[in-house]
């Protein structure tokens, strides 16, 4: 068969059905080829581009110098300063954007019917909740929590340095651990599990959706060391980070489950001490009600567990202290919230209390709810399109935090 020649008109391609075949071409041409170019093609850039698929410019090159290659043309013209398309190059991306459509939505649909990723959620979830509800041992369930998040990966293109912010050990997680952090994480475990150093993946991932470096405080964890321990050292923490020259006004303080409720308890506390608060907070499915009082979600064990941690954290302080249980707090005044939950998840009572509890006095609190049956999906960013959603979105906002004259910087 012939092969078909395609007519060009003024520098473009006129007819889209006729285009010169390159039989040694198709077979040979990864989805990862053609997702690195839509991406270059998108933004122009080859820095934002790597972002955007979560790998280094160098490999993002290679798969561009190969795709190339394997069609016989260029497809983008590279300069110092800039990066435009070629006449090949607008032909492939005006296909190639419904072709990866078509693929995405294809495996979604199988992957939903198959329940291949909520299986998979659900397989990673399971040894940590079989370990709380087994009620096995402290050491035990944090060993479980740990092997959990040692199964992701780290953002190839953030660097981990150790830093001590004010006598807390903590992680500098950053593609440039010179510059000072803005966004300050507090990783959640029900105030009794979890380290800075298990988390980091997801501070990474998020550290890279904000374009930011990000301070993880390896604050101390109950019983042995109940509350306000845990605030006083995120408190530390973030002053160290204005110590380093940040504006508060530029900071976002980012959280998931008990780390988000330990986020608005530091900004509480912020707002008892006088002290500027950020320019805003990001809690990913967070956990805030510690006297367990909310409308019921979950299954007895699942409460179980939760009393067993409030328990543990409070060590008989009041659960209705305003510092400690947000829901009770006058939050008038206190940083933007952007809110992020599960429609699935056993804590979206909480979220969902805590907008309405904040927007009531004032704060500019969003709740944003994603199709998922897990809590904190956003761990599984590396593979849940919904969870890789959700962190691009907090990135945005961290993003907009730290923009020149922001208006959802706000002040203590």
């Amino acid at each position: 068969m012939a092969p078909q020649t395609a007519e060009v008109d003024n520098g473009r391609v006129d007819d889209e059905a006729n285009v010169l075949a390159f039989p040694q071409a198709p077979e040979a041409i990864e989805l990862r080829h053609l997702r690195a170019f839509v991406a270059v093609a998108e933004e122009l850039n080859f820095g934002r581009a790597a972002e955007r698929l979560y790998i280094t410019q160098p490999a993002l090159s290679r798969q561009i110098r190969a795709l190339e290659q394997l069609l016989g043309c260029e497809l983008l013209r590279r300069s110092t300063h800039r990066v435009e398309l070629t006449i090949a190059g607008e032909a492939l991306l005006a296909r190639t954007r419904p072709l990866l459509r078509e693929v995405d939505a294809a495996v979604s649909a199988a992957q939903s019917v198959g329940g291949e990723l909520a299986g998979r959620v659900a397989r990673l979830w399971e040894p940590v909740i079989q370990a709380t509800v087994a009620d096995a041992d402290l050491q035990e369930q944090r060993m479980a929590y740990e092997a959990m998040h040692a199964q992701f990966s780290l953002p190839p293109e953030v660097e981990v340095r150790a830093v001590n912010a004010h006598g807390v050990p903590s992680l500098l997680v950053a593609r440039q651990p010179d510059d000072p952090p803005t966004l300050l994480y507090l990783h959640g475990g029900g105030y009794v599990l979890g380290s800075a150093f298990g988390y980091r993946p997801l501070v990474g991932a998020v550290a890279v959706a904000a374009d930011t470096g990000a301070l993880a405080p390896d604050y101390r964890l109950a019983p042995e060391h109940p509350f306000p321990a845990a605030i006083d050292d995120a408190l530390s923490a973030y002053r160290w980070m204005l110590e380093r020259g940040v504006d508060a006004g530029q900071v976002t303080m980012a959280g998931d489950s008990s780390g988000g409720g330990l986020v608005v308890s530091l900004l509480v506390r912020l707002k008892e001490l006088g002290l500027p608060q950020p320019g805003g907070a990001i809690l990913f499915c967070p956990w805030v009600d510690l006297a367990l009082e909310l409308a019921e979600r979950r299954t007895e064990e699942a409460r179980a567990v939760a009393r067993a941690a409030a328990a543990a954290y409070l060590a008989g302080h009041p659960a209705d202290d305003p510092v400690a249980s947000p829901l009770g707090a006058d939050l008038t005044g206190l940083a933007p919230l952007l809110i992020q939950a599960a429609t699935g998840d056993a804590h979206l009572t909480d979220a969902e209390a805590l907008t309405d509890h904040a927007t009531r006095h004032g704060v500019d609190a969003r709740l944003e709810l994603y199709p998922v049956d897990a809590h904190v999906f956003q761990f599984f960013w590396s593979f849940l399109p919904d969870a890789a959603e959700a962190i691009q979105a907090a990135g945005r906002f961290a993003g907009r935090v730290r923009a020149p004259g922001s208006s959802q910087a706000g002040s203590g």
